[in-house]
């Protein structure tokens, strides 16, 4: 099966990364780039065998959070994926999290009118009087914040992308779009040079579709 597999821990992810294709004109389906939440990072050696080499076969890079860090590495080891550094095979660390990239690239400011277009400000302002968040910085206590309540995460993830400046998008996020896409053109042009030595249209180790057909003499 020829595709790229991006494997991200949750719906958050999912959804961050989806927005910001759709916000830079990506069709990732179109590209035969799938995204996958795992349900947590401790899924990702299961899903690397699942739709790498050793299963589906393909292409595979991830999006994490940095305190996984050691998680992700000990799972493209013992995937037999061998690199130096997570980054060098396709997986992007978020420092600390997506939703610390997120509120670090909008600023505070951006993210509470977010929250309040939402009619959720009042919860918020809860949150940051109690006691043990209320000395916190604000980027902590808005965190902790979309942390709470059901999907909050999730739904958030879109808004805030759909509200970034995209000269400011999270470098982790671009870093991985940029490597299913290259990792989908490798893909095409490897099931092109199988397609054209099927057909007999490569001499030489070069493709040239216009070359006419031989005809009798």
């Amino acid at each position: 099966m020829s595709g790229v597999v991006v494997l991200v821990e949750g719906d958050s992810d999912r959804n961050a990364l989806a927005a910001l294709a759709r916000r830079r004109a990506l069709d990732l389906a179109g590209r035969g780039i799938t995204v996958v939440a795992m349900g947590g990072i401790t899924n990702l050696h299961r899903n690397l065998l699942r739709f790498g080499s050793a299963g589906a076969g393909r292409r595979l890079v991830g999006l994490y959070d940095v305190a996984e860090d050691h998680v992700v590495r000990r799972a493209l080891e013992r995937a037999g994926v061998a690199a130096a550094d997570p980054e060098a095979a396709g997986f992007h660390r978020c420092v600390p999290d997506l939703e610390a990239e997120l509120i670090r690239a909008l600023g505070v400011p951006a993210v509470e009118r977010i929250v309040a277009d939402r009619r959720e400000l009042r919860a918020l302002r809860t949150l940051q009087a109690q006691a043990y968040w209320s000395a916190r910085p604000a980027a902590d206590q808005i965190r902790r914040f979309l942390g709470n309540g059901i999907q909050r995460k999730a739904t958030y993830a879109t808004l805030m992308v759909d509200a970034l400046d995209l000269d400011r998008a999270p470098a982790p996020l671009d870093r991985v779009l940029a490597d299913a896409i290259t990792a989908s053109a490798l893909t095409d042009r490897v099931t092109d040079r199988v397609t054209d030595r099927v057909t007999g249209r490569v001499t030489d180790g070069v493709t040239d579709d216009r070359r006419a057909p031989r005809t009798r003499p």
